[in-house]
């Protein structure tokens, strides 16, 4: 709860102000209690609804927020109003002798000190008295003194003696203090500490401050707001602790999330692989059984898409073994010439009166000669498939005329010719 409220006291006269006034350092005086049931009592019923709204009605209570008991009492006003005679803490004494102190509360500072819940108890001065308080185990307090210097008329004391129920803000519009309650807390700060809120009975005030600058940034003096504490170190450290556990919380399931999009990943990409497999395995089983199924044409090809001209084996003089050890398609020059079966290419070049020719090793041991060509598009070495282009026609060498001369030989050299349209045939060509 708060330690003081921000509404007007009741203004005390001059010598009732001087029967509270006591030295400084009244933080520690023990003060006499007085019997529940002044002038701004309230009912025990009153009272068990603010315990109700502020603690839950746990007369008891403690969380460690700096404020005890039922009706949420800080710590040095409970001290200020006399319950260090109960117990030395709010939540440690009883009901009734809470109450007890609170009455005192709500005389010295009406029922602002409790903002929020006074309002919804219907708490008030002046209200009916509670059942009387137990009596207090004795003490042995001394007796507050008065002070020697009385408090002088306002707007001309030097020094002002705090007594029950004062505010700095209070203190400064009775005093005409120029700077207001922030020149009055400046002028003070040793004296009252870093909470401008907290000055207790017998705290004795400079009431003109000098030169002193007022500070320009801090509200007023307020009631505290039992609602909204400053947290303690220990609370700091749980609200800590809490925020780190909720971030490792938040990032481990950012993790997991990642860590389960990557398996799905991996899992799709090795799914897609087995089916990329699986399709290969399937596309090459269909191709080795289409080459399997496949006519032998595809397995052999003719050289030129053109009819035959000279011969296999038609005799002359123009020939060196005496006959044509070849077949002659007459194309045009540049046309395309392609290989009769898959094999290597053991010659591509000049050839004598061959001209530019090819030779193909096939994979049956034969060989095929492409002669009198205008260009060639394979070199020596080379794999080549049956049908695949390897020259263009053309005149060069021992020609009449642009054709193709197309020869099969059971050897790479010249003398071992076999008829080639017979080698073509059985190959499944029809030429």
């Amino acid at each position: 709860m708060a330690v003081r409220g921000r509404h007007r006291r009741r203004q005390q006269s001059r010598i009732n102000r001087a029967s509270l006034t006591v030295t400084a350092g009244g933080a520690g005086l023990a003060l006499p209690l007085v019997a529940a049931g002044t002038a701004d009592a309230a009912s025990a019923d009153t009272w068990a609804k603010v315990a109700a709204c502020e603690s839950s009605g746990d007369w008891s209570i403690n969380t460690g927020n700096g404020y005890y008991g039922g009706l949420q009492f800080k710590q040095s006003t409970w001290e200020a109003y006399g319950g260090g005679a109960y117990a030395s803490r709010a939540d440690l004494a009883s009901k009734d002798q809470q109450i007890a102190v609170a009455e005192k509360v709500l005389d010295g500072q009406g029922p602002g000190a409790w903002p929020a819940c006074s309002q919804k108890a219907g708490l008030t001065r002046g209200g009916p008295a509670p059942e009387a308080a137990p009596a207090p185990r004795p003490a042995k307090a001394p007796a507050a003194t008065p002070t020697t210097t009385p408090q002088s008329k306002a707007g001309t004391a030097e020094m002002y003696t705090v007594v029950r129920g004062d505010t700095l803000s209070q203190i400064a519009e009775e005093q005409r203090v120029k700077g207001g309650w922030q020149r009055l807390y400046q002028a003070n700060r040793e004296r009252v500490g870093t909470d401008p809120d907290l000055i207790v009975p017998g705290q004795r005030l400079q009431l003109k401050p000098g030169a002193a600058t007022p500070p320009k940034d801090r509200p007023a003096p307020r009631a505290k707001d039992r609602r909204g504490p400053e947290p303690t170190g220990k609370q700091a450290a749980e609200k800590a602790a809490a925020k780190a556990a909720e971030a490792k919380k938040a990032a481990d399931a950012k993790k997991a999330a990642e860590a389960k999009k990557a398996e799905e990943a991996r899992k799709a990409a090795a799914a897609k692989k087995a089916e990329e497999a699986k399709q290969a395995a399937a596309k090459k089983k269909a191709e080795e059984a289409r080459k399997v199924s496949a006519p032998s044409s595809a397995r052999f090809s003719s050289p030129v898409d053109a009819g035959t001209g000279t011969p296999y084996r038609a005799s002359g003089s123009s020939w060196s073994k005496g006959y044509h050890t070849g077949v002659d398609f007459p194309v045009p020059t540049g046309t395309s010439v392609k290989a009769a079966a898959s094999g290597t290419v053991v010659s591509a070049g000049w050839g004598g009166s061959y001209g530019y020719q090819v030779v193909i090793k096939h994979t049956d041991g034969k060989y095929s000669q492409y002669a009198h060509l205008s260009a060639l598009t394979v070199r020596s070495g080379q794999s080549v498939q049956a049908g695949q282009r390897i020259a263009r026609s053309g005149s060069t060498g021992n020609s009449s005329g642009p054709h193709l001369h197309f020869e099969v030989r059971t050897g790479p050299g010249f003398g071992s010719d076999i008829d080639p349209l017979a080698y073509l045939r059985g190959g499944g060509v029809k030429v």
